[in-house]
C-alpha cells in the first residue's frame, strides 16, 4: 500500500512538473528606487500624464534578459513600472502594449540624421486602467501590466516593448509636475517617447511623419529606460531539479534522494532529465554534477 501511494504522489509532482514556472527580470532597482526623472515630459518612459496621448518605444537588450539564458519556452507574461505621486487627481488611460524579440540594440537612424522608430509588433496587451492618485500623495505607485498574449522569447534575443497610453477625453491630464518615473541612470538611449494632446501614436504611425522621432514632432529621442520588472514563465531549466529558478548543488542533492527511492518535497522530472534521453537515472546525476563542477 505505501509502495502505491509512494508511486501516486510521484506521478502527481510529474504532472506538476509539466506546469509552467515564472521569473522575474529587474531593471533598475524596482523595489527600492531612488531616482525619479525630473526633465522634461516629453523624455518620460513609459508615458506622463500631462498630455492625453503618449507612446514609448523601449529596447531591453539580451544583457538585460540573461535571466532567461538556459530556460525553454519562455514568454513574456508581466511588465512592471514604478512612479512617484504628488498629485491628487484620478487618471484614465486606453493602454496598449505591443512586444516582439529583436535583434537591435540601438534604434536606426536615417540618412538625414533623424531616429527612427520601430514597426509596432504584436498587440498582446489592451484595457483600460485607472490611477487613483487621490488616495496615494507621497507614495509610490506601481502599474503592472499582464499580457493577454504572452510573447514568446529566444535566449540571446532583445525585447522591444511598445506601449501607448490613450486619454478617454483630451482634459484628462494632470496639471503640473506631479508625476515622476524612476529610472535606470546609465541605460540611457534605450527608449523613445512620443506624446500628444490630439493624435495617438498608434495614429501618428499610420501617417506620412512616421517612422520618424524629432522634437518638432513631440518625441524624446534619448531617454533613460525606465525602472522595470519583467516577469516571464518558461517549461524548463535544465538541472533545475527542485524548481527554485536556481541549478546549485542541492539539486544535485534532491536528484541522487529521488534515485536512491526517497520522495523529495518537490521533483521536477522535466528539468532532472538533463542529459535528454527520456529517462532520469544515474547518468542524468552524472551530468548535472560534472555542469555545477565545470567540467563540461
Amino acid at each position: 500500500m505505501k509502495k502505491l501511494l509512494a508511486l501516486l504522489f510521484a506521478a502527481a509532482l510529474t504532472m506538476t512538473a509539466q506546469a509552467q514556472f515564472i521569473g522575474w527580470i529587474e531593471v533598475g532597482d524596482y523595489y527600492n528606487p531612488t531616482q525619479v526623472y525630473n526633465g522634461s515630459f516629453f523624455d518620460m518612459a513609459p508615458t506622463n500624464f500631462y498630455l492625453a496621448h503618449t507612446g514609448a518605444q523601449m529596447i531591453y537588450t539580451p544583457d538585460l534578459l540573461a535571466a532567461i539564458n538556459g530556460k525553454e519556452g519562455v514568454r513574456i507574461q508581466y511588465l512592471n513600472f514604478k512612479f512617484h505621486n504628488e498629485t491628487f487627481e484620478l487618471i484614465t488611460r486606453n493602454v496598449k502594449v505591443y512586444l516582439q524579440e529583436t535583434d537591435a540594440t540601438e534604434f536606426a537612424v536615417n540618412e538625414d540624421g533623424v531616429k527612427q522608430f520601430f514597426d509596432l509588433g504584436t498587440l498582446v496587451a489592451q484595457g483600460r486602467y485607472e490611477f487613483d492618485m487621490l488616495d496615494s500623495y507621497g507614495d509610490d505607485q506601481a502599474l503592472v501590466i499582464e499580457m493577454q498574449e504572452p510573447l514568446a522569447i529566444t535566449a540571446g534575443k532583445g525585447l522591444l516593448v511598445t506601449i501607448v497610453f490613450d486619454a478617454e477625453d483630451d482634459d484628462n491630464c494632470t496639471m503640473g509636475s506631479d508625476y515622476a518615473p524612476f529610472y535606470t541612470s546609465g541605460i540611457r538611449g534605450k527608449a523613445m517617447t512620443y506624446t500628444d494632446n490630439w493624435t495617438s501614436f498608434v495614429d501618428y504611425t499610420m501617417g506620412d511623419h512616421f517612422p520618424d522621432a524629432t522634437s518638432m514632432l513631440g518625441c524624446g529621442t534619448n531617454v533613460e529606460l525606465p525602472v522595470t520588472e519583467i516577469g516571464y514563465t518558461y517549461e524548463r531549466l535544465r538541472g533545475d531539479v527542485n524548481g527554485d529558478g536556481y541549478v546549485n548543488i542541492t539539486d544535485a542533492t534532491t536528484l541522487i534522494n529521488h534515485l536512491l527511492g526517497s520522495i523529495p518535497d518537490a521533483f521536477y522530472e522535466v528539468n532532472a532529465n538533463v542529459n535528454d534521453d527520456a529517462e532520469v537515472n544515474i547518468s542524468d546525476a552524472i551530468m548535472l554534477i560534472n555542469m555545477l563542477s565545470g567540467s563540461m
